[in-house]
């Protein structure tokens, strides 16, 4: 297939999906994949319906959040089919089409590139509310690919309080205005500690940078998550923490920011 007939195919699959959100980071470790799984279950048990796209070609980590690792994805009239978290979500990864979990891609950018392109002209992703895309981290090669592939019509920013991850987080921010990118906010991961002993606060990481960036730099503040070890577990287990650990200050916390997303929907 020639380039021109790979864009058109891309462009068609694109116009029937409403509102499409990149959610990335200016450095890796910052959490980006659990606010990505936790944002798209959130969004389809709100009645959304709602497509999850791994796009961190060599560390796909949504199937094994969402509880569908070791799952493949089927093909049906010469395309690609998601595979069905629940009835109103799918996700697309590239650890779908890795005989074994633990296997590197080792790949250049072309490949990689390629491979993203399928992931949109290939998939019979239908109708849906909203797109996700857990994209790599960085402002480099990759993500800069990603977002020009995905137009999408919003982005999300994921950093921790501590400076360096903050000195970052500004730069991704820049880096989606120059893409035109409508920044919907920045979300504050692992935002202190509650001992579950003692009770006490414990700011591990500092508290606060997040959102005194999204003041520096003119765009949303969407809400702090703090740090809690049944985040981890819940990760682990393919259980969300923000549907299973309802109760929990951190599921009350990204309930929130879950509502902020859903007000700058698309009609």
């Amino acid at each position: 297939m020639n380039p021109k007939e790979e864009d058109l195919k891309i462009t068609k699959t694109l116009s029937t999906i409403k509102n499409r959100i990149l959610v990335f980071s200016g450095k890796g470790g910052v959490g980006k994949s659990t606010v990505s799984a936790n944002l798209a279950l959130g969004l389809s048990l709100r009645g959304k319906k709602v497509g999850a796209l791994d796009v961190d070609i060599h560390g796909p980590n949504l199937a094994k959040m969402l509880g569908a690792e070791g799952r493949r994805m089927e093909v049906a009239d010469q395309a690609f089919l998601p595979v069905s978290i629940n009835e109103n979500l799918k996700l697309v990864s590239m650890s779908f089409l890795l005989e074994k979990p633990d296997l590197p891609v080792i790949w250049r950018g072309p490949m990689k590139m390629k491979m993203i392109q399928q992931f949109l002209g290939d998939v019979a992703w239908g109708e849906l509310d909203w797109l996700v895309v857990d994209s790599p981290p960085g402002t480099g090669d990759e993500p800069l690919s990603v977002a020009q592939l995905i137009p999408a019509t919003g982005a999300v920013v994921v950093t921790t309080p501590q400076e360096v991850s903050i000195m970052d987080s500004r730069k991704a921010v820049q880096f989606a205005r120059k893409l035109n990118l409508k920044v919907l906010g920045i979300i504050e991961n692992m935002s202190g500690f509650v001992c579950p002993h003692c009770g006490r606060k414990i700011d591990l990481f500092k508290t606060g940078g997040g959102e005194k960036a999204a003041e520096e730099m003119g765009v949303p503040f969407l809400g702090r998550i703090p740090l809690d070890p049944r985040i981890v577990v819940s990760g682990d287990d393919g259980r969300p923490f923000a549907v299973y650990e309802k109760g929990t200050e951190a599921a009350a916390a990204f309930e929130a920011i879950v509502d902020k997303i859903v007000s700058t929907e698309a009609p």
